[in-house]
């Protein structure tokens, strides 16, 4: 996987996905909610700003290839 890149729509998708996840696992705590619920809000949530954070961003630029 030397190649792996996100390109940047992708990128701001899926960071947009995993705030809206954050914000319902939020919800979800505030009300005592079922607890399943929490799991699945929280892990999604951590598994989109993970991905977003330690996957490099695709640039335009091709020097380092």
């Amino acid at each position: 996987m030397p190649h792996l890149t996100l390109p940047q729509p992708a990128a701001v998708t899926i960071f947009v996905v995993a705030c809206f996840c954050g914000f319902q696992f939020r919800r979800v705590w505030k009300a005592e909610g079922p607890r399943w619920q929490l799991w699945l809000w929280g892990v999604l949530a951590a598994t989109g700003l993970l991905t977003v954070g330690f996957i490099p961003l695709a640039t335009g630029s091709t020097a380092g290839a």
